[in-house]
């Protein structure tokens, strides 16, 4: 009796795994490549995710000024060097946000972006705070104290691109020492931050460049769907605005790459704009 039909199927199970193995090979190889791009800013200058990175910031905007200032916080990290601290995504998604800003708004913004450590007393000069990877943040009871004054002084806080449960909770801690009494809720959908300019009904979850060349894949270990929370002051003003388990940093730093779908940038500039006007408005 012939045994063609099982080497038939033994010949096809072999060449579908190793026509698997070749897509798997290529997308480690792309995303490698992405990775290396991320990181190349970040090795290129020095950084090491603590507060005298500022000291290795070529052309820090940190001149006297009536004009917004984008401003991103440096904190101290968990890993130092690690490619995931205060300046992912950093310059480029600043500066191209800053660009759209202009475009559209009447913001009079800052042709530069600015980043600040915690323990600067700069910090107070600038309305509102844009942080990155957040659960790799560490804060002293000083750091705490500083941003609770910051904030309940009139100050605001984006906190974007970290992801799943196990993130969750290690920015949550951090957070618990800021305000340990204060609750972080959901953002309802009728809240004036998602109207403030542009009508935000939904939340879309928007992924990191790894969506070009993981088959559209947007969310990250289990962080499955987008959420925004936020805390509130004793007079009912939202004082942070939490992006969880989604990266609009990334859909700023690609929004002019082909390879990055407009829908995600596009969008996300959008949730910025009523970030910012709301932020400068209350």
């Amino acid at each position: 009796m012939s045994n063609f039909p099982v080497r038939a199927q033994s010949d096809h199970f072999y060449a579908t795994v190793s026509l698997l193995m070749r897509v798997v090979a290529g997308l480690v190889l792309i995303l490698g490549v992405v990775t290396a791009v991320v990181v190349y800013g970040q090795e290129e200058l020095g950084l090491l995710g603590r507060y005298d990175d500022v000291r290795r910031i070529p052309d820090n905007f940190t001149k006297e000024t009536n004009q917004f200032v984008f401003t991103r916080l440096i904190y101290n990290g968990r890993i130092p060097g690690y490619y995931k601290n205060w300046y992912t995504d950093y310059p480029r998604a600043d500066r191209n946000l800053i660009a759209v800003l202009k475009r559209l708004t009447n913001i009079n913004i800052a042709d530069q972006e600015r980043v600040v450590p915690i323990n600067d007393p700069d910090l107070f000069k600038y309305p509102l705070i844009y942080s990155s990877e957040v659960e790799q943040m560490v804060l002293t009871d000083d750091d705490a104290a500083i941003l609770r004054k910051y904030l309940e002084r009139g100050g605001f806080w984006i906190v974007d691109d970290f992801w799943g449960t196990f993130e969750w909770s290690e920015f949550e801690a951090q957070v618990h020492k800021i305000f340990p009494l204060r609750e972080i809720k959901d953002i309802p959908r009728n809240h004036p931050i998602f109207h403030v300019m542009y009508d935000i009904n939904h939340l879309i979850q928007t992924p990191s460049l790894a969506y070009a060349f993981n088959g559209g894949i947007t969310w990250e270990t289990d962080g499955f769907e987008a959420e925004c929370k936020g805390i509130w002051d004793d007079n009912g003003r939202l004082m942070m605005v939490i992006n969880h388990n989604t990266d609009l940093g990334d859909a700023y730093e690609w929004s002019d790459d082909a390879r990055y779908p407009d829908k995600f940038s596009g969008y996300a500039f959008r949730m910025a704009v009523n970030f910012i006007m709301y932020a400068l408005s209350h």
